[in-house]
């Protein structure tokens, strides 16, 4: 099983890249690519731009999805919304194939450092990301980033680490 692996967000301190990073140790490490939005940097899009034709980073953002049987990201949410850099992709990549996710099955997440845990954008995807391609399995959101989770050791509010087990190895379950 091959996993596609980001997290919405073009930040080098990424709280949601180091969700990603901490749930990414429940599968083997040889079937994992971690993605940087930061590698896929594009013009920002416009109909405008668009006319000059597609950028690579959206081709190849693509192609990684192709190459894939399944997604994890965590979507960072920035004023309530999606990233920029995330935003940004996403736009490029549903000009050229309005399936993004191409029917991948996907576990999807958030977190942030206040008691919403990126819900806000969490809820934005639930909704939506289907219509695009994705078949989300299971999510998870994890509420104070700062207090629930050490960079050592991972989530560490014991109840919140259950649900997130249990979520995995639904996930696990679901996608053999």
């Amino acid at each position: 099983m091959k996993i596609l692996a980001f997290a919405g967000s073009s930040s080098s301190t990424s709280i949601n890249r180091e969700l990603v990073k901490f749930v990414l140790k429940s599968f083997p490490e040889d079937e994992i690519n971690l993605l940087d939005l930061n590698d896929f940097e594009m013009p920002i899009f416009s109909v405008d731009t668009e006319k000059k034709g597609f950028p690579e980073q959206a081709h190849q953002f693509l192609a990684e999805i192709e190459a894939s049987d399944v997604i994890i990201c965590s979507m960072a949410e920035h004023n309530r919304n999606f990233t920029v850099a995330f935003k940004n992709i996403f736009d490029w990549c549903s000009r050229i194939n309005s399936k993004v996710f191409q029917d991948k099955k996907m576990f999807l997440m958030s977190t942030s450092p206040g008691g919403f845990g990126g819900g806000n954008s969490m809820a934005i995807a639930q909704k939506n990301f289907p219509d695009w391609g994705a078949i989300i399995i299971d999510s998870f959101s994890l509420p104070k980033f700062y207090e629930n989770f050490d960079l050592e050791n991972g989530v560490i509010n014991p109840d919140l680490l259950k649900e997130l087990n249990d979520k995995i190895a639904h996930f696990k379950q679901q996608v053999q």
